[in-house]
């Protein structure tokens, strides 16, 4: 078998044969060391771990991954009795060459090893130096080809110097159509990432044999759809409404390798990474050829060289992202995978606890492909109920004023943030682990569903309380400060504090006031304070357009 590289700018790839490397000699006789290419995966399993260093509301980096796969590959080898190296073809680039374990040799591992080269016509050209080769010109005019064989004079970083009959010639120098053919692949190259390992089987034998391997260049998220079903407006001052929520994991793949019928694994949670693994994943090269040559007509000493123009970079594969199903053919907790052509299938997610971390499993097989985004939808949920909750700080510091009613010249309200407000659990239609990712909420109108607000969301477990934050609210404002210039003082003394709310919604809203943070003790008139997020806190109502006054007490808690 031979192969043809067409102008220097590309060529055929062929599989490489079964050969042997030289050990060494013992009495007298060269030992050898047999080669054995594994076959293709058998079965694939990946991983995939969010990039730790990536904040909440950071987004995707499509184009620069920066997350991790453990990959998995099963595979089966037919070894010769004695040493022998294994070669592992198609890995993943960014394979991070130390995590590698090789499971299911009779006689362990020896030594691993990670290819540094890919085959690429600089590649091929380099590893035939002072070889033969047979360049086919084509005469333009006539369609004639004519073949010789040449000695290739240089290496492949420079103007491409070949020995003819006719003496020393320059590649893509004479005017004419040219095709280098080469008679065999150099040792050690290879059309996609090599990994390779030396090992000892005693008897010889077929075995299947695991691979797995730590690889750069992956990451996912999460983006969540809420669509409430009933509108709020009218009903109770933080009464609970149901909500549509459906969510998506977004999985990235920078690398150039493709890990079909694949069973996927997804990781909630943030990793501990110690180590720089993208400093340790270090992708092989696969270097262009440089070709140049002489001014037509000039050969003198001190002529320069004219650069022949790279060929134009391919155009990317297209991204094919899936199409959300409609909820009415979803159940429960599904998972809907589709492939780059939209053809879809429908799975049940399962759940597992992964240490501190949760990881969710894809029973079915897909197709995680190469410098490819795939969306997976897993989770849908019909009822979840929730509520909208307002709220506003108050601050001891600052002064309202001893008249300070709505309308005083020092009254500066300001606006409420307005917060989605449920609770992970079953009771309220939810109950499972949901990993970090943003937040879209849609709100019904009489034109349609129409965007209420965008969030983000942190790691939830089940059980706890969840609020989102979707911004500062245009209809309820609030004001709460001292009622005395000063604010609080020191000792036991109880301060007079004052809460100024105005809501301008055709409906009743709940306010959560945070009222003072540790080290203070508070007097609320007629409600019950309680600890939320570190501070101290009331919920209190304000009717349908209408203005609300609350006043209160606090002071230095010296009983620590």
């Amino acid at each position: 078998m031979r192969l043809s590289a067409y102008g220097m700018l590309g060529a055929a790839v062929i599989a490489a044969p079964l050969a042997a490397q030289t050990l060494g000699q013992t009495g007298g006789q060269t030992r050898a060391r047999a080669v054995v290419d594994a076959a293709p995966p058998s079965d694939l399993s990946v991983t995939i771990y969010r990039d730790p260093d990536r904040a909440v509301d950071e987004p995707l980096e499509a184009d620069y991954p920066r997350g991790l796969a453990m990959i998995s590959e099963t595979r089966r080898v037919t070894l010769p009795k004695g040493e022998s190296t294994i070669r592992f073809e198609g890995v993943a680039e960014g394979m991070i060459g130390v995590s590698a374990i090789v499971t299911g040799l009779p006689g362990g591992t020896i030594e691993k090893n990670r290819n540094a080269q890919l085959l690429s016509p600089a590649a091929l050209v380099d590893g035939t130096l002072g070889n033969r080769v047979t360049v086919t010109r084509t005469n333009p005019a006539t369609g004639e080809a004519r073949a010789e064989q040449a000695i290739v004079r240089t290496r492949a970083d420079g103007g491409l110097v070949l020995e003819t009959s006719q003496g020393f010639e320059a590649v893509r120098c004479s005017g004419l159509p040219e095709k280098l053919t080469f008679a065999r692949v150099p040792p050690g190259l290879s059309a996609s990432p090599v990994f390779s390992i030396d090992t000892l089987s005693p008897e010889g034998g077929t075995y299947d044999v695991t691979l797995t391997y730590l690889a750069w260049g992956f990451d996912w998220q999460a983006n969540y759809v809420g669509t409430l079903l009933a509108k709020p407006a009218g009903k109770a001052a933080g009464e609970e409404f149901p909500l549509h929520l459906l969510s998506w994991l977004t999985l990235v793949n920078d690398n150039g390798q493709s890990f079909d019928k694949a069973k996927l694994q997804i990781v909630a949670g943030k990793l501990n990474v110690e180590s720089d693994y993208q400093s340790l994943a270090d992708p092989p090269t696969a270097a262009p050829l440089q070709l140049t040559c002489y001014p037509l007509g000039s050969t003198s000493v001190g002529s320069y060289p004219e650069p022949v123009p790279p060929p134009p970079p391919m155009a990317p594969e297209p991204v094919m992202l899936s199409v959300p199903m409609p909820a009415a053919v979803m159940d429960e907790a599904l998972i809907s995978v589709t492939g780059s052509r939209m053809k879809s299938a429908v799975m049940t997610a399962v759940e597992e606890n992964l240490g501190d971390l949760k990881l969710f499993r894809v029973p079915e097989r897909v197709d995680v492909s190469a410098k490819g985004m795939k969306q997976v939808a897993f989770l849908n949920k019909d009822a979840v109920k929730a509520r909208y909750l307002y709220e506003a700080a108050c601050d001891p510091y600052d002064w309202i004023g001893q008249d300070g009613e709505v309308g005083d010249e020092d009254f500066e309200p300001e606006p409420a943030s307005l917060l989605l407000v449920t609770k992970n659990e079953t009771a309220k239609g939810l109950g499972v682990a949901l990993p970090q990712g943003g937040m879209t909420l849609y709100e019904p109108t009489a034109s349609g569903d129409q965007l209420a607000g965008t969030t983000s969301l942190r790691d939830y477990a089940s059980g706890q309380d969840m609020e989102l934050a979707l911004g500062a609210s245009r209809q309820v404002f609030a004001r709460c400060a001292a009622v005395s210039e000063g604010g609080i003082g020191e000792g036991r003394k109880w301060n007079a504090m004052r809460a100024i709310l105005t809501n301008a919604n055709p409906h009743a809203v709940t306010v959560r006031l945070q009222l003072a943070g540790p080290g203070t003790a508070v007097r609320f008139p007629g409600r019950k304070v309680v600890v939320k997020n570190g501070n101290q806190t009331v919920e209190v109502t304000v009717p349908a357009n209408a203005k609300r006054s609350f006043d209160w007490q606090l002071r230095e808690d010296d009983s620590e």
